[in-house]
């Protein structure tokens, strides 16, 4: 078993090492190195699945990496239901897209560098998912951080493509900051850091960490906002559209994004304690589960309503990646992490689907990306066609696809706790189904509306082939009892039912919500339908006038970090640079340098090499010392 684990972590690792010493000119031979090593993962962790579930769960390795004094640093494993089912998706998903990126990369210069790009940074996601401690989880977190600067600014001559992997890369740097102070303050109160000595200390005694309770869970949740692109920090994520197709679907499918609800599960523990603050913030009166269900709401829907006048295909989609983030952070602020995971399992693969059919059809209209210049792709590309479809119709929630299940599950739950967070949740899912349908019916139904379109064909197997398995995935996925697998990890006892049982469970166990889910979703298509079926251009700006201009710029929250945080940086940077430059450069040390030079130079005027100038010094210096005697 453990020879299996190592393999699976370091597999990735070795494959990029091999392609930057060894085949850099040999694309190719590149390509297959980073296909091989993440196909084998997942066979590897598919081996590991069958053989932790027959030894059982959960099981943990660990040995000790450093001990200084009371300072005792571990490193390890740790498989359970959680970690098994985060590992499935992670090496499943990113070996079809692997597969998928030998086709969408074909001839680009820069293709062995993007398959070593890619290895390393699935050797950092198995690295967060196989931890069994904070520390070890936060190596592998920067080193997330890192892969997805360098792919997401993977054609770096491009400024816009540069810009956004700096923008990622700070924006990550920001939550981490907040994610590193929780790591130190636990590690402080608790003495511990590994996930399972954490929840026997909290289960024997809640208030261990006293009146750090509170602040513990925001400060670990400010990783979680940097890397799943929550409010405030989600405006890296559309701009790191700038990188390759396949690497979007990477980073907003199952992986990156990911990373911070699966952080949410694994230290739920730790977010579910009753609210505790200092004495001096008692007045917060808030629980770190409260703030993490209001983000993920308010991120949910702030990203759906800015998606519905975008007109570039990707970032639309980057805009709903946002959305069903949000609707996964708010399942874990409820109560309820085992839908927050079953949405992240389910959606990373109808989103995987949708960014990799979106990177068949720029790819088909030689690297056009505005929805207003497609078109009549029905007939063209039809394996794109339908299988596009079947993720625009998982995404919004239509039964019996897999998207229905698990958000049905996020709705009904957000209703039994708060009224407000359900008719958010609703109303997400009303604006999902109008942007999606937006996007489908202007992209691929109608007349083509340019002459790339009009010339598109359909892309080579090696791109539609993987587009097929998520398809299938995209629809059953929703049958694999995922919820039941994540009950048992969390303690609960699911109810045992068929698949026939399963498409009416949700109409059973919480009919109210199923049905308002389901005419939100009636009620979005039919007016996507109505407004942009065989539409020639968008009608909404003229509908909605400087309200869909707000939408278009985003609530221009860049241009208010630009004016407010950015000015102030650059004018508090501007300060500490005179202040450096003039009062401690100038006056502090240049103070001291310039009198010691003074000096200098004023003793080397008496260092003439003349006999006579001597002479008469001594002389000088005779008759002042005579006159000093004479007088004292």
């Amino acid at each position: 078993m453990t020879n299996i684990l190592l393999a699976i972590l370091f597999l990735p690792i070795l494959s990029a090492a091999a392609i930057t010493l060894f085949t850099l000119r040999r694309p190719t031979v590149s390509a297959g190195i980073s296909i091989g090593s993440s196909c084998l993962t997942f066979i590897l962790s598919v081996l590991l699945y069958r053989g932790a579930v027959s030894q059982g769960l959960p099981l943990e390795i660990s040995f000790t990496w450093l001990s200084v004094g009371a300072l005792s640093v571990e490193l390890g494993f740790l498989v359970d239901r959680l970690s098994l089912l985060m590992l499935l998706v992670v090496t499943g998903i990113g070996s079809l897209i692997h597969i998928y990126s030998r086709g969408y990369m074909q001839g680009d210069p820069s293709n062995s560098r993007y398959f070593s790009g890619l290895s390393i940074f699935m050797f950092s996601m198995t690295g967060i998912v196989l931890a069994n401690n904070l520390l070890m989880i936060f190596f592998f977190w920067e080193m997330v951080g890192l892969s997805s600067y360098l792919l997401i600014g993977f054609w770096m001559s491009k400024p816009s493509a540069a810009d956004a992997g700096k923008k990622a890369f700070l924006c990550n740097r920001i939550g981490d900051t907040g994610f590193l102070l929780g790591i130190i303050i636990l590690w402080g109160t608790l003495g511990t850091l590994g996930f399972s000595q954490i929840n026997s200390l909290l289960a024997a005694n809640p208030a261990a960490l006293g009146s750090w309770t509170t602040l513990v869970g925001l400060l670990l949740f400010c990783g979680v906002v940097g890397k799943s692109a929550q409010f405030p920090l989600h405006v890296w994520l559309p701009d790191a559209m700038e990188g390759p197709t396949p690497v979007s679907a990477l980073i907003h499918a199952a992986t990156m994004v990911a990373a911070g609800v699966y952080l949410l599960a694994r230290a739920f523990s730790i977010f579910a304690l009753p609210a505790a603050w200092p004495e001096s913030l008692a007045w917060f009166n808030f629980s770190a589960l409260e703030a993490v269900a209001f983000t993920g709401a308010l991120t949910a829907l702030l990203a759906a309503l800015i998606a519905v006048q975008q007109n570039d295909i990707k970032r639309i989609l980057a805009y709903s990646t946002l959305s069903q983030l949000g609707y996964m952070v708010m399942a874990v602020g409820i109560a309820y992490p085992v839908a927050g995971m079953y949405h992240l399992t389910t959606h990373a693969f109808f989103k995987a689907l949708l960014f990799l059919g979106a990177g068949s059809v720029i790819v088909a209209l030689h690297h056009e990306q505005n929805i207003w210049k497609m078109g009549g792709l029905l007939k063209r590309m039809p394996i794109t066609f339908f299988t596009f479809l079947v993720g625009t119709l998982a995404l919004c929630g239509v039964p019996p696809l897999s998207g229905f299940f698990s958000k049905d599950a996020i709705i009904a739950q957000a209703f039994s706790k708060s009224t407000c967070l359900g008719t958010i949740s609703v109303g997400v899912a009303f604006l999902t189904t109008f942007y999606m349908g937006r996007l489908f019916f202007v992209a691929f139904m109608g007349k083509a509306r340019s002459q790339s379109a009009e010339k598109s064909q359909e892309t080579p197997p090696v791109m539609t082939y993987p587009l097929i398995l998520l398809a299938i995935a995209a629809v059953f996925a929703g049958f694999w009892n995922v919820d039941t697998w994540m009950m048992r990890h969390y303690g609960l006892e699911p109810e045992s039912a068929g698949w026939f049982a399963k498409l009416l469970y949700p109409f059973e166990h919480a009919p109210m919500a199923a049905l308002v889910s389901l005419a939100a979703v009636v009620c979005g298509a039919v007016l996507a339908f109505k407004l942009y079926y065989n539409a020639k251009q968008d009608v909404l700006p003229s509908q909605l006038g400087s309200v869909a201009r707000w939408l278009k710029d985003k609530f221009y929250l860049d241009e208010l970090y630009e004016n407010t945080l950015i000015w102030c940086q650059d004018k508090f940077a501007l300060v500490c640079d005179k202040f450096d430059r003039w009062v401690i450069g100038g006056a502090l040390v240049g103070t001291v340098y310039h009198g010691v030079d003074l000096v200098g130079r004023l003793w080397r005027l008496s260092q003439t090499g003349s006999v006579q100038t001597y002479a008469a010094i001594f002389v000088f210096g005779f008759v002042v010392l005579a006159y000093w005697v004479v007088n004292w």
